[in-house]
């Protein structure tokens, strides 16, 4: 479908007069999507061992449960994630993806299924797209609910923590700057020079120490590698 160019630049556009694909509804199409995907990856992580949307040190996590030694750890640590990206998503307009779909589905949800006996979804590619899109509908429309009945209600006068949850992050985050340097340095000698300099071009540029600091020691370690001690 064509934009609706009816309107004048003046007017605020609506969500319906962009087609389907700028409305809210494909939103729930979009996380299916993304969900089939990831928990479609937990699968071929759970049968060859590679493939899942994660990080290692979470995917270990996982690891421990298919290894015998409990799901309570990935299961409360990836559900955990999911219900706070879910309720900080409407709020903000802006879901987390890392949070609420490859750690929340691709980790948590596994984890709760296997914990009860639950393998099949993992144990079958076809059945993994299947659930995962069903999770991503249900986390889409749930999504969608809790906006509607808050920050988008009819004659809602707050922002229900919205303008909080937004700045936190940043605003916490200027104090890390010092501390990576820091740990920068205790790893490494040129990798802390490399992120002393990172910082110091980010606070020229106005830019969050935090930042330069990881990217300047990411830089110098590319150059300098630090060797793994044997074990």
């Amino acid at each position: 479908m064509a934009i609706d160019t009816s309107i004048t630049t003046k007017e605020k556009l609506q969500p319906w007069q962009g087609g389907f694909w700028l409305s809210e509804l494909a939103f729930p199409v979009f996380i299916a999507a993304l969900c089939a995907g990831v928990f479609a990856g937990t699968h071929m992580f759970y049968v060859y061992g590679t493939g899942v949307f994660n990080e290692i040190a979470i995917a270990a996590l996982l690891q421990q449960g298919f290894d015998g030694n409990g799901y309570g750890a990935a299961a409360a640590f990836g559900a955990g994630f999911m219900l706070a990206r879910i309720i900080e998503g409407p709020m903000v307009g802006i879901l987390d993806i890392g949070g609420s779909i490859q750690t929340g589905v691709g980790i948590g949800i596994p984890a709760m299924l296997m914990s009860v006996g639950i393998t099949a979804p993992l144990e079958n590619f076809w059945l993994a797209l299947i659930v995962g899109t069903a999770i991503g509908l249900a986390m889409g429309f749930l999504i969608l609910a809790i906006r509607k009945a808050t920050v988008s209600s009819n004659g809602a006068q707050s922002t229900f923590g919205a303008d909080v949850m937004m700045g936190a992050g940043n605003a916490a985050g200027r104090y890390l700057g010092p501390l990576i340097i820091l740990s920068a340095g205790t790893a490494s000698l040129p990798v802390g020079i490399g992120s002393l300099i990172g910082a110091a071009l980010f606070y020229w540029w106005k830019k969050p120490l935090a930042g330069g600091a990881i990217l300047g020691a990411m830089a110098a370690g590319a150059f300098f590698a630090i060797e793994i001690p044997a074990v």
